[in-house]
């Protein structure tokens, strides 16, 4: 636990920058005096460490492998991805004959759905629940027994809608890099606090992972425990941020392509995290369309987002910004989800961006912990 390696935070430039942390990294921050409080528990579907006295333990998550210098993973690599949502019954009618209610949480996005488990879907309501997720842009489904479920029962439901994820910094489970653990808790903060620090706000919208050359598809996002009140998560439709625009502006938008930057998070999280592999840089199309649906969204976001490709600078921050602005001010395509104990959200990181809100303070046992199964869908393109 106490040894150390070298690693590297990017894969550009003459000389990689590097961080000494160690080999194992179980928390946010170096706390080497910190003593679980009496009450301290561990959240679901993780599993317990040895406190280490001696380095980081606010969290009780390890990585599963020893990142060393001379074995760090290369980039995903590309994947063909055929989408489950092409086998689905266009009226859904297996899946939206099982629930007894739902009801729209606004016209333009999102549906909270109560009395059907996740867990027992057959595989056709698996193919419907996909194209459902992508039409809505996300859903909320209310006393989920999904997480009890365990590990290797979440990556293989997981695998089903795609090659899944493997973060390249973020924190998983013990042994199990294919789920992502999102967390806040005690007085520390975390990776976002650090993203954030002299904002005047939280708010930070982005599609997960758009920097992949196979960005994730539908995605499900499910609460292990969070504070009283606060810590609710923002989800925008870009389907409609797309549709509000011109005709002429959709044209224009449409024959651009833009950069988007994994090294640049690699770089940031270095201050936390451990880099399982170097971040990557991909260009994708500014505009993408659906496989199976046909609706086209916007794909830039202004985490992961920083150029368009073949404008000068001016003109490149000219024109996100606009798109930014666009996106974010569009009160009447947006909607919050309040996380409670068994919640799960499905989205469709193709369709929509989303932000967490660090709305509660932290201290006295405040934690928010979630956890994310995270499927990879195919390379973003128009056609």
């Amino acid at each position: 636990m106490s040894s150390t390696t070298t690693v590297s935070t990017t894969s550009t430039g003459t000389e990689p920058a590097t961080i000494r942390m160690p080999r194992y990294h179980t928390s946010l921050v170096e706390n080497r005096a910190f003593v679980p409080p009496k009450d301290f528990e561990f959240p679901a579907g993780l599993k317990q460490v040895p406190i280490n006295p001696q380095g980081p333990t606010e969290v009780p998550v390890q990585t599963a492998l020893d990142y060393s210098k001379d074995d760090i993973p290369e980039p995903l690599g590309p994947y063909e991805h055929v989408d489950c949502a092409s086998r689905a019954d266009p009226e859904k009618r297996a899946l939206l004959s099982a629930i007894p209610k739902h009801k729209d949480m606004t016209p333009n996005i999102g549906t909270e759905v109560w009395g059907l488990q996740l867990s027992q879907l057959t595989n056709q309501q698996k193919n419907e629940l996909a194209p459902w997720a992508a039409e809505r842009g996300v859903l909320v489904f209310r006393g989920q027994d999904f997480v009890d479920q365990g590990r290797e029962w979440l990556k293989e439901y997981g695998s089903y809608f795609g090659r899944l994820h493997v973060h390249q910094w973020g924190v998983h489970p013990k042994d199990t890099p294919e789920l992502t653990v999102v967390f806040r808790d005690s007085d520390k903060g975390s990776y976002f606090d650090n993203q954030k620090e002299g904002q005047l706000n939280t708010v930070a919208w982005h599609t997960d992972m758009s920097y992949e050359i196979n960005p994730p598809c539908t995605t499900f996002l499910s609460s292990l425990a969070g504070p009283e009140c606060g810590g609710d998560t923002l989800y925008l439709n870009a389907m409609t941020a797309y549709d509000r625009l011109s005709p002429v502006m959709q044209k224009f938008l449409e024959t651009l392509e833009a950069l988007h930057s994994g090294t640049r998070q690699n770089l940031l999280s270095g201050k936390t995290n451990l880099a399982r592999r170097p971040g990557i840089d991909t260009v994708h199309p500014v505009i993408r369309k659906h496989p199976v649906t046909g609706r086209k969204a916007i794909w830039v976001n202004p985490e992961y987002t920083t150029k368009i490709i073949g404008m000068r600078k001016p003109e490149s921050d000219m024109l996100l910004n606009f798109l930014f602005d666009h996106l974010h001010k569009g009160l009447d395509f947006q909607t919050r989800v309040a996380w409670e104990d068994g919640t799960v959200v499905v989205y469709d990181n193709r369709m929509v961006q989303h932000s967490v809100t660090l709305d509660y303070g932290l201290g006295n046992g405040v934690k928010r912990h979630l956890v994310r199964v995270t499927p990879q869908g195919e390379t973003p393109s128009l056609s």
